[in-house]
Order: C-alpha cells, then sequence, then structure tokens
C-alpha cells in the first residue's frame, strides 16, 4: 500500500478546484475530517476486511463531504489529508529515511468506502452499545474489536467523536476535564467490528483502571487492533510506556497515533516525530511502524460549515 493520491486527482472532474480554502476554523476542521478518514480505513485495513468492503457498492461513492475536499488545489488537499508527508518535507534527505509515510496509504476508493462503513443507513447501523468497568460486564460481540486507549486529556474521546462524525446520533461524550472517561464504551460499527472508548490512565484514572484495562487487553478474544495515542507536544511519558509495555506483553498488534500535533511548533514536532518513529523501529515489534499524526481541533458548527468555499 502506498501513501499518496495520484498527482492532480484533486481537481479531476470537480468545479472550482482553483479555488482555496483561507485559513481559519474552517482548515481546521477539514484537517481534523481527513485525518479522521485516514482512521477510518486504518480500522478497517489493518483488520483485513476487504470481504466485509467487497460487498459495498465497487464503484467510488464520493460522499458530499469527501467531494467538497477534493475540490481543493492538489497541494493543499494533500497537506490536508496527509500532514505526515507535510512533516517529512520540512526534514533534511537524512532525516528522511527514518520516517515511514507510505506503508498506509489508501486510494479515493479506498477513502469512500471507509467512509461508507462509517455512515449510517437502513442497513448500516452506528450505535453506541453499552459501558463495562470489568471485562466479565462488557457486551458479548462476535464482532472484531478495535481499542482506543492513552493518557487522560490526550484527545482520546475527542478522536472517537471525530470518527463517529459521519453519525451524529451517535453521542460521544467529551470533556476538558482529564480522566472524563470511566468506563469502557462500546460501540458498533455495522455488521463490520466495534470501537472501544477505554478510561484514560495517568492523572485522575479510575481506581480499577489496571484490573480493568489489563485484563480486557489480555482476554478479550475479538480485539483485533489497538490504537494508543500519545501527546505529540510531550512525546512518550512513563505511563505511556507502561501502556506499550503491556501490548507487547500480550503480543497485541497496535498503531501509535500522535495527538495535538498542531499544539508545539514545527521544529518541535519535527524533533518528537523522529523520536517517537526511532522508538517503534528499534523497541517494539507489535506496533505498525507508521505514525498517525492527528490535530487538537474537532469541533465545526454547521453554520461555520457552510462558509467553506465551493
Amino acid at each position: 500500500m502506498r501513501l499518496q493520491f495520484p498527482a492532480g486527482v484533486a481537481g479531476a472532474g470537480c468545479p472550482g478546484a482553483d479555488q482555496t480554502l483561507a485559513r481559519g476554523p474552517e482548515r481546521d476542521f477539514w484537517e481534523t475530517k481527513m485525518t479522521a478518514r485516514a482512521l477510518r480505513l486504518a480500522t478497517g485495513k489493518l483488520l483485513e476486511l476487504p470481504a466485509a468492503l467487497g460487498r459495498l457498492n465497487r464503484a467510488c461513492r464520493t460522499f458530499q463531504t469527501f467531494a467538497e475536499v477534493l475540490r481543493l488545489p492538489t497541494r493543499q488537499m494533500m497537506k490536508l489529508a496527509f500532514p505526515l508527508q507535510e512533516l517529512q518535507r520540512q526534514l533534511t534527505p537524512d532525516s528522511r529515511l527514518h520516517l515511514h509515510v507510505k506503508t498506509f496509504d489508501p486510494s479515493l476508493e479506498d477513502i469512500s468506502k471507509a467512509e461508507s462503513v462509517f455512515m449510517t443507513t437502513g442497513r448500516n447501523r452506528i450505535e453506541y452499545v453499552s459501558s463495562a468497568v470489568r471485562l466479565d460486564h462488557a457486551p458479548d460481540l462476535s464482532h472484531p474489536e478495535v481499542c482506543f486507549i492513552g493518557r487522560s486529556n490526550v484527545g482520546k474521546s475527542s478522536l472517537i467523536k471525530a470518527l463517529f462524525s459521519l453519525a451524529p446520533e451517535v453521542e460521544v461524550r467529551v470533556s476538558k476535564k482529564p480522566g472524563h472517561t470511566k468506563k469502557m464504551n462500546f460501540f458498533k460499527v455495522g455488521k463490520y467490528f466495534t470501537v472501544v472508548d477505554m478510561p484514560g490512565y495517568g492523572y485522575r484514572a479510575p481506581e480499577d483502571f489496571v484490573d480493568m484495562v489489563e485484563t480486557y487487553l489480555k482476554e478479550r478474544r475479538n480485539l483485533m487492533r489497538t490504537f494508543l495515542l500519545v501527546d505529540s507536544v510531550v512525546g512518550i511519558q512513563k505511563t505511556d510506556s507502561i501502556a506499550i509495555g503491556m501490548c507487547e506483553e500480550f503480543a497485541l498488534p497496535y498503531v501509535m497515533v500522535l495527538t495535538k500535533i498542531d499544539k508545539s511548533s514545527k521544529g518541535h514536532l519535527l524533533k518528537q516525530v523522529l523520536q517517537i518513529q526511532k522508538f517503534v523501529d528499534s523497541e517494539t515489534q507489535g506496533c505498525f511502524p507508521q505514525l498517525f499524526p492527528v490535530r487538537s481541533r474537532t469541533e465545526f458548527t454547521d453554520t461555520k460549515r457552510n462558509h467553506v468555499k465551493a
């Protein structure tokens, strides 16, 4: 798989492709939306669900939100969609060799299919299932599961809310206060898989966090992929190392997601990204080699959205 759209694809067949999107809330919105799309696709691709995706319309269905992104000039669309490649261009030639940016490379058709998986329809229900404080209280589901874990206030629930932005009827509670999520929250994504929002570790973590999360990671048989969120501003902390150690000990396949990439200078971010990439390459065995960077902004009202240039 490769991570780059064909040159010129942004304006192919899309009127108004020569128009640009000004800096501001609108641009932040599209950066968050495109990152969410990449992770939507990752949950399907990394779970290896080609048979399920193949049952969708084989034509490249481009939903309205994605069509709006395609109207942007190629360079701007690439910058919004793939911030990791944008960072790579700022590195020296020698440093670029150490950053994996093309291991995961979705096509336009892949992205459209991934959007359809996360969109509620009559045949594809996206819904909250239940919450649990212990594994024996968790719902008995047969579908594959992907879980999201990370330090308190790393942006985990905000990211999951962005993933479900095409299903606004699904409520994902987000708080600026650390430790807001106290239980394991299960969300059903149609007939494909279940997304699990885990409590944050570290500050204000639930008292029974270790028993809850460690037991889930170790014994949940249908857990197929773990997304481990790391704050790109501060890098891998001691508590992150413990979570990474659990994933490695239990031989879990996992992905490292770098949050809040818009909260530090480019120089600091480049340094953190290279350090984390080096750690993944040299200190892990089950971690997917490519990093997934995401922004901290996740909210965008319908009123502001109407201001996006067509």
